[in-house]
């Protein structure tokens, strides 16, 4: 279903990602590796539209993702280093909002997601009063709401203690269980089988 292409990006005259290609396709986990700086994130915000190669294309179903964004945008599911939760709104309030421009969200469908990632107990609380570890976890329940096929995640397992990394692991396995597909940089490997991995090491640029 994805298809990197030859991707070549730089970062003022730091050349990050040196013709970058892999291909991805339904039930695999495409795993991005490597040092601080290697451009782990960089790749990640290249694929998501939030950053153009200067060489090489994204392609999504066969078709040029930036062609197509609209569409490209409705199948995916993005979440960095931050997550993208207004700190005045509750953890159910920023559900409702954000689910709800991509799609009609039934208070249902967002406890039930709460429940999954373990954030149902504060989610009435404002976000700003939560830890780092909640928020990822209020963060994770919108990944699951969005009913994207394609998960790009960045360092998703960042401020969750062992249960909430063990969650990381289940929900990528349940999407990969769906057909789904998962792009994760990580600085760690996933204990997920070989046959639905494809490592991809970047290196020092």
């Amino acid at each position: 279903m994805l298809t990197v292409q030859g991707v070549h990006l730089w970062r003022g005259d730091r050349h990050v990602l040196r013709g970058v290609s892999f291909d991805g396709g339904a039930g695999k986990c495409v795993l991005l590796t490597g040092k601080n700086g290697a451009g782990k994130t960089t790749l990640i915000r290249a694929i998501a539209g939030l950053l153009d190669p200067e060489e090489g294309q994204v392609f999504w179903r066969g078709t040029p993702a930036r062609s197509r964004r609209d569409e490209f945008h409705a199948e995916l599911a993005y979440l960095g280093h931050e997550p993208p939760l207004k700190g005045d709104l509750s953890a159910r309030e920023n559900l409702k909002y954000s689910i709800g421009i991509r799609r009609a969200v039934t208070t249902a469908e967002i406890d039930a997601a709460l429940t999954r990632t373990g954030a149902i107990t504060f989610a009435d609380r404002a976000v700003r009063m939560l830890s780092a570890g909640q928020r990822r976890r209020v963060a994770l329940a919108g990944v699951v709401l969005s009913n994207a096929v394609l998960w790009l995640l960045d360092e998703p397992t960042t401020n969750l203690d062992a249960d909430g990394q063990q969650l990381v692991r289940d929900l990528i396995s349940e999407h990969l269980a769906r057909a789904g597909l998962v792009v994760a940089a990580v600085h760690h490997s996933l204990p997920l089988p070989a046959e639905q991995l494809i490592t991809l090491e970047l290196g020092p640029s």
